[in-house]
């Protein structure tokens, strides 16, 4: 079982107004990325206290009348597989479409949790119209008006309840996923890495609907290795779907401790790769950057210096990112990628003791205290990492709701500099510690 709640339904039926609301202030994921201008797609979300990823499928559809119907029928399908719970829209105002029937077919026969959610239901006489969609025969049908934001609620408390934690998934072996775009060399990858001695892989059926997780036992090192790379052959026809890919790396990213983000060197960060990047950040897990096909380019033109610069100009503000050239044709520093995904592990679960952050922190404070705000001085009187299962700081002062986001950076680049948190997204809270 995943965390992705995907909304389905043919277009201009609310989709994506439902999909703005349900992500609320926390902006689609491709939105807070710098380079990014793609429509809203996906973000997170959070609803008593679950945290889940939600997908609109409207803004995949190439907007040609001819394809659209199919394009929705592939969309409806690939939901079906790699989504947690999906949420039919409808339309009160243009009643039941043939487009709907067939939808309703096809989710019907599946054995997902679906939810028909029959939208702009806001008058009394449009609620009696709503009563015959209940002909469409979902058991769990809600009314609602995404616009005024009425029903929501109701409707997200019985969605969560299928929606699962992972949080407490320190135990056991790290979990490497692979992620990327179609064709920039995931399978090569695996399958270099795994080599032709399959003994030491032992398959092991994983929590998402068949992702596999191999377990990797090599050269000293151990860890899980969740390949969405290589499955479901018989999907030979979403391949092309960019649909298909995100549903994909969502999953993986949601098992996984650590993500090996690949691009392709010669495409440089582009704003698909930067949409993964972000998703795997705001899920705190560990980054390793591989740029292959590095055999492929032209060095004259392209140095190694340059080709780092360029990335993390791309990945700007969070750049502490190992990014590592490989050609996986050639199995150019394939194993190196191991190496540093494990250390990347490592930095991740890093515990540093309250004594130590505060001598260093201090330091670092005194030296460049916070601004003030409006005349009155922020002191901060000390730090404290906190018990989670990613790296979070807690500041405690006189004034948490002042302290300026500039401030936040030169903390998170001071605990940078002085501890190893290298790929590894960092949590800095301020809290109110009175004088």
């Amino acid at each position: 079982m995943g965390n992705i709640i995907a909304i389905v339904g043919r277009p201009n039926v609310g989709k994506s107004t439902l999909f703005n609301r349900l992500i609320g202030q926390r902006k689609s994921i491709v939105d807070d990325v710098s380079g990014v201008t793609r429509d809203r797609q996906y973000g997170t979300s959070i609803w008593n206290g679950k945290e889940f990823t939600v997908v609109d499928t409207g803004g995949f559809v190439k907007k040609t009348e001819d394809v659209f119907e199919k394009e929705i029928r592939s969309q409806v399908k690939i939901a079906i597989q790699e989504a947690t719970v999906i949420l039919f829209m409808v339309d009160v105002t243009t009643g039941i479409t043939d487009l709907d029937e067939e939808v309703a077919n096809m989710l019907r026969k599946s054995d997902k949790i679906v939810y028909l959610v029959v939208n702009k239901a806001d008058n009394q006489q449009r609620l009696m119209d709503a009563n015959e969609f209940w002909s469409l025969g979902f058991e769990n049908t809600f009314f609602l008006s995404s616009v005024q934001g009425s029903g929501t609620g109701e409707l997200l408390d019985e969605a969560v309840t299928h929606i699962e934690q992972r949080e407490n998934e320190l135990d056991g072996l790290p979990k490497i996923a692979i992620v990327g775009q179609p064709n920039v060399g995931k399978s090569s990858f695996v399958n270099a890495l795994l080599g032709e001695d399959r003994n030491i892989v032992t398959q092991i059926a994983g929590t998402t609907r068949d992702s596999i997780h191999s377990h990797y036992k090599k050269f000293d090192k151990e860890f899980l290795l969740i390949d969405t790379a290589g499955l479901r052959k018989k999907a030979k026809v979403h391949e092309d779907l960019e649909f298909y890919s995100v549903m994909r790396a969502i999953n993986a990213i949601e098992e996984a401790d650590i993500c090996i983000l690949m691009i392709d060197v010669n495409e440089g960060m582009n704003a698909q790769d930067l949409s993964i990047f972000s998703l795997i950040i705001k899920r705190n897990k560990g980054v390793v950057i591989l740029a292959n096909k590095w055999d492929l380019t032209t060095k004259e033109t392209n140095t190694l210096r340059d080709s780092e610069a360029k990335i993390r100009d791309r990945l700007s503000p969070f750049s502490d990112v190992p990014i590592i050239f490989t050609s996986v044709l050639e199995k150019q520093r394939i194993f190196n990628a191991v190496e540093v995904g494990l250390k990347v592990y490592e930095n991740r679960q890093r515990k540093i003791t309250t004594s130590k952050l505060n001598l260093i922190m201090q330091e670092a404070m005194e030296r460049n205290p916070p601004p003030a705000h409006r005349g009155k001085f922020i002191k901060i009187k000390y730090v404290t990492q906190l018990p989670t299962y990613f790296p979070a700081f807690a500041f405690f002062c006189n004034y948490p709701k002042h302290v300026k986001d500039s401030y936040k950076q030169y903390l998170e680049n001071q605990l940078r500099d002085h501890f190893d948190l290298s790929g590894v997204p960092i949590a800095i809270y301020f809290r109110s510690k009175s004088k």
